[in-house]
């Protein structure tokens, strides 16, 4: 009868261990699935947006919605692309473009958040700074002292261009950065988890 208590006693620890580290173990996702419940739209909102409505049936398949290490990757880069060159719409035109590509629309959709009142300005300076090197634009003093239609000019032959030159560049740059790094990233989480599982199991 005593023999008995300390085995149970143990067996009790060793569980009491195993639940305690499965519970702290599902602290980080618990936290991550509210974020993204936060930032991510939901089904609904998607399913009944009047711009998705048309393609409402196939933007709510099931493949788009599951999170695996090739829709995710896809969805990071998809959502960097809308994210910087759609001005206004981007989480159905993600939707939309996830429909070819297979992407995660759920990732697509948190990646064009990305991109803000608070980061577009930057992005754009920086935009302007990179396609103005890239395409040898100068601003003189002559623009400024100009009247309106010098500036116009200017903004259509040269500013624009520089523009749209550096907003392609960096969000191709970010896309493909976005796509190996959220690759990399899962491939991390994976084998962080599978060991997690082992060492679970050797404790118990």
């Amino acid at each position: 009868m005593t023999s008995a208590r300390p085995s149970r006693n143990a067996t009790g620890s060793a569980n009491s261990r195993a639940s305690s580290a499965t519970a702290a173990d599902g602290v980080r996702p618990g936290r991550l699935q509210r974020l993204a419940a936060r930032a991510i739209p939901s089904r609904e909102s998607i399913e009944t947006n009047r711009w998705l409505k048309p393609i409402a049936g196939r933007v709510m398949h099931a493949s788009l919605w599951r999170f695996t290490r090739r829709s995710v990757p896809r969805g990071v880069a998809l959502g960097m692309l809308t994210g910087i060159l759609v001005p206004m719409g981007q989480i159905p035109a993600s939707a939309v473009l996830a429909l070819p590509l297979r992407a995660n629309i759920p990732a697509a959709a948190a990646t064009t958040f990305l991109t803000n009142p608070f980061t577009t300005p930057p992005l754009w300076i920086a935009a302007y700074g990179l396609g103005s090197w890239m395409l040898g634009v100068r601003v003189g003093g002559e623009v400024f002292e100009g009247n309106a239609s010098a500036w116009l000019d200017w903004l259509l032959h040269n500013g624009g261009p520089a523009l749209l030159t550096g907003l392609v560049t960096l969000a191709v740059a970010l896309a493909i950065l976005g796509y190996f790094g959220s690759g990399l990233a899962w491939r991390w989480w994976i084998l962080r988890k599978r060991r997690r599982r082992l060492s679970l199991r050797a404790a118990a």
